[in-house]
């Protein structure tokens, strides 16, 4: 701060100088602050892709004609609610058969069972022979399958019958109808409604390989992760001006079984409650790992840092009141603050505001002292 402090005072000097000697161009105004040396969380952020936890198709067992849909489309269902109604009277009729076979074939199998009981009697006398008996008790058995096949029939007949009323599988919200009332399905055709569920939620990102082993070493715990929505894609650089929304809170819960080879990189997903449903699929989102604490890391506000052809770089305050565009390696960085890896030392003095209008070697006039790097303004 006492750099900072000098910083202004030198540049104000140098103004009341140039008044009394020569006329010199006026400073781009801009907002500075000074780069400090503290203890950081050790974080990984990444953007990701906010995924349901479960999808599901809903498609029909049986074919028949669609009579009924109970829900409106993107209404969130319950697990078990009725979605949609077939024709049912097609089952109604061959259940009523399967049941009639059963009664014929079971008075059958009786008789079959008498005769067979009566023909061994007659076989202990020799009043008949004993292939006769063997017959008998082959023709009660045959029946005696035959009703259990029946019976079968009865129960498949029941199930053809429960499959005409289609209900969630899942707790979910659903999407559009794909097919309407009156028309004729298929059994396990087309889709008929898709139910993501919301409640909880995935976000699924990538990471770099090198901090699989900080990951693995502290797979044991529930690594909190911070999630916020992002107007940024998958496999950029994640940037505080795209972020939007509040942060919500989750937990890693899935470290992928091997190392994308392609790009290095390694899939993880972090389970959400999303109980505002702020987390949609399909959205991106801005997803930061905390591993731990980084000491004595060399931090400068995030609003210092810039983007350039050449990578990020940041405007640097000498001593004579002009800037010096500095390249930085970025070890890691959130919305508020940046942990520099290489570039810069603490007590130097950045630009955080008005660098569209800056050029190396540009007299700037600080126009107020920003806040100190990491404090939350």
């Amino acid at each position: 701060m006492r750099r900072l402090l000098l910083v202004c005072a030198l540049i104000a000097s140098c103004k009341r100088g140039g008044q009394q000697q020569a006329p010199q161009q006026e400073g781009v105004p801009v907002t500075v602050a000074q780069v400090e040396k503290k203890t950081v969380p050790q974080q990984v952020s990444a953007i990701g892709t906010v995924e349901p936890m479960h999808t599901v198709q809903i498609r029909t067992l049986v074919g028949g004609t669609l009579v009924g849909v109970h829900f409106q489309e993107g209404q969130e269902v319950s697990k078990g609610d009725l979605l949609f109604t077939l024709d049912a009277r097609p089952y109604q009729a061959a259940l009523a058969q399967a049941q009639s076979a059963v009664l014929r074939d079971r008075a059958k199998m009786l008789d079959a069972e008498s005769t067979a009981r009566r023909y061994e009697d007659l076989a202990k006398k020799e009043y008949v022979t004993q292939q006769q008996a063997e017959s008998a008790r082959a023709e009660a058995a045959s029946l005696q399958a035959t009703v259990r096949a029946d019976e079968a029939a009865v129960e498949q007949a029941k199930l053809n019958l429960a499959y005409c009323a289609i209900r969630a599988p899942v707790t979910g919200r659903t999407g559009s109808v794909l097919v309407h009332a009156g028309n004729v399905v298929k059994a396990n055709d087309a889709a008929l409604v898709v139910i993501d569920q919301m409640q909880p939620i995935y976000v699924a990102f990538a990471v770099p390989e090198r901090v699989l082993p900080q990951i693995r070493a502290r797979q044991g715990d529930k690594l909190p992760v911070a999630a916020r929505l992002s107007d940024q894609k998958p496999g950029e650089v994640p940037e505080s001006s795209a972020i939007r929304g509040e942060a919500a809170q989750g937990v890693l819960t899935f470290v992928d079984n091997a190392v994308n080879s392609v790009t290095g990189t390694i899939l993880l997903k972090a389970t959400f409650e999303n109980k505002d449903e702020t987390l949609w699929p399909g959205s991106f989102a801005v997803a930061t790992v905390t591993l731990g604490e980084i000491r004595d890391a060399t931090v400068a506000p995030s609003q210092a840092v810039q983007r350039g052809q050449q990578g990020q770089y940041v405007f640097v305050v000498k001593q004579d009141g002009t800037v010096e565009s500095r390249p930085v390696v970025v070890a890691t960085q959130d919305e508020r603050m940046a942990v520099i890896e290489k570039g810069l030392a603490p007590g130097e003095v950045v630009v955080t505001d008005g660098q569209l209008r800056l050029a190396p070697g540009s007299r700037v006039q600080i126009k107020a002292a920003g806040a100190a790097a990491g404090s939350g303004s």
